[in-house]
């Protein structure tokens, strides 16, 4: 089985060159959730309990977001492969039409009905109040992060996942700054509360537009072409609706899925305390899964970049073989890094910084426990869904793969244990993260099968 990870001279040192980016960016996008998370939390249980309702619609909206990154990937590494600008072009212009249709409209639905959509994830009123006025506002920032994040997106694909990492630190500095002035009424500003928190990003996700436009225009590694850009043609929105549509209603239905689990604490009969427990234990999850996402990131861009260059089918399973060996062991090492902090850091000093309830602490706890025990599990399948099948052009499967266990494992579970059965909680925590126990599983039979390799080309020369 280790045998893969022999590989040639300088292939570790490329995959860290790709991944170390990467993971610098997905660490910087964290941080910024969490710096939100933490200051809102200083506030009080309910608000942050309320925050954490509010942005369970705009994690649907990021998903989607994060679902047309995805599908710019297969198409983007394997045309850089051959050299084809005016595609990558192409390929933009069609994510970018895309993405502000979709956050457009959320963002206008997010406007008018902000309690409605409250409504469908908690039936705390207190919670749908404190929370209306942060979703309205936040809504509106991601029509500008959609287009920002196509073309970093773009960027990384193409072997430059550097400026991603530089254009989210200045969003993450200035988000923060933001949020000490707007919540807490510092150097003068207005004391907000939960709608400081909504404005500070609104504005970060403007200024952050305004980088990436500036460099667009000024960027001759993979130049702009207007008339590739705005009218990508009938033959690229085909092999975009080939190979990302399904990666785009993917990342829905999986958002969609992890949005009723929510909302399904959000009506459970200590609604506050798990949805304030799901908030810490949401942004430990995005901490702990930066590095997998950073692997995995670069395990498409070298998986897809090796295909457009035409490798053979078993080069390229073996390749995929030692990534997804590094992205297990990867986790394996994240969980035991966790099961150390969580008795020396998390309990006695982390937890107790959100003015957390005893009940919500021990939810707290539990979830990080059971999370602790899935994470190389969830490591390989991060790389394996969203690395390799989706590099090699088989997004239908990788969507079987990412859905089934969430819809027909999970959701069910979660349902079951924390609405009809009145549960231990570990054993609802379990159903929440119930989903990894058979991706891993299926994700290996379908590897084995090779059918997965497939050369996007060929499906737009037809």
């Amino acid at each position: 089985m280790f045998s893969v990870l022999r590989q040639k001279p300088g292939f570790y040192s490329r995959l860290w060159r790709l991944a170390l980016p990467i993971i610098l960016q997905n660490l910087i996008t964290t941080s910024l959730g969490f710096v939100d998370t933490f200051m809102v939390g200083l506030l009080g249980n309910e608000e942050l309990s309320a925050v954490t309702a509010a942005n369970t619609p705009i994690f649907l909206v990021q998903v989607i977001i994060f679902g047309l990154m995805s599908g710019l990937t297969v198409l983007v590494c394997q045309y850089w492969g051959k050299g084809d600008a005016a595609s990558i072009n192409r390929v933009m212009g069609v994510a970018m039409y895309v993405g502000i249709a979709i956050s457009g409209v959320a963002a206008l639905l997010l406007f008018l009905f902000p309690e409605g959509v409250m409504a469908l994830v908690t039936n705390n009123a207190q919670l749908i109040e404190l929370g209306a006025p942060y979703v309205r506002i936040v809504g509106v920032s991601y029509v500008f992060n959609a287009v920002s994040s196509v073309y970093v997106s773009m960027q990384r694909s193409t072997e430059n996942p550097g400026f991603g990492m530089l254009v989210f630190a200045t969003s993450m500095l200035l988000n923060t700054f933001l949020n000490y002035c707007l919540i807490f009424g510092n150097f003068g500003a207005p004391r907000l509360g939960i709608t400081g928190a909504a404005a500070a990003t609104l504005a970060s996700r403007v200024v952050e537009f305004i980088i990436v436009l500036v460099y667009a225009i000024c960027n001759k590694r993979v130049p702009l072409i207007p008339k590739a850009l705005f009218c990508p043609g009938r033959a690229m929105l085909k092999s975009a609706a080939v190979y990302a549509g399904p990666v785009i209603l993917n990342e829905t239905l999986w958002g969609l899925g992890t949005t009723v689990m929510t909302a399904i604490m959000g009506h459970m009969v200590i609604s506050a305390d798990m949805l304030a427990a799901y908030a810490i234990m949401g942004n430990i999850d995005k901490f702990s899964t930066v590095a997998c996402f950073g692997v995995a990131g670069a395990t498409a861009v070298i998986v897809g970049k090796r295909i457009g260059e035409r490798a053979g089918k078993e080069e390229v399973y073996n390749l995929s073989c030692c990534l997804l060996l590094v992205s297990f062991l990867l986790g394996a090492v994240i969980a035991l890094a966790l099961l150390i902090v969580l008795p020396t850091v998390f309990i006695p000093y982390l937890y107790p910084l959100f003015s957390l309830t005893e009940k919500a602490t021990e939810v707290a706890v539990t979830m990080c426990v059971v999370y602790i025990v899935m994470m190389p599990l969830k490591s390989y399948d991060i790389s394996n869904i969203t690395g390799v099948l989706r590099a090699g052009g088989d997004a239908r499967m990788a969507a079987i793969l990412d859905l089934c266990p969430l819809w027909l494992v999970s959701v069910p579970l979660t349902a079951l244990t924390g609405l009809v059965l009145d549960a231990p909680i570990w054993l609802v925590c379990f159903g929440i993260y119930s989903e990894n126990t058979c991706k891993m599983p299926l994700g290996i039979i379908r590897l084995r099968s090779r059918k997965w390799i497939n050369d996007v080309t060929i499906r737009e020369g037809e």
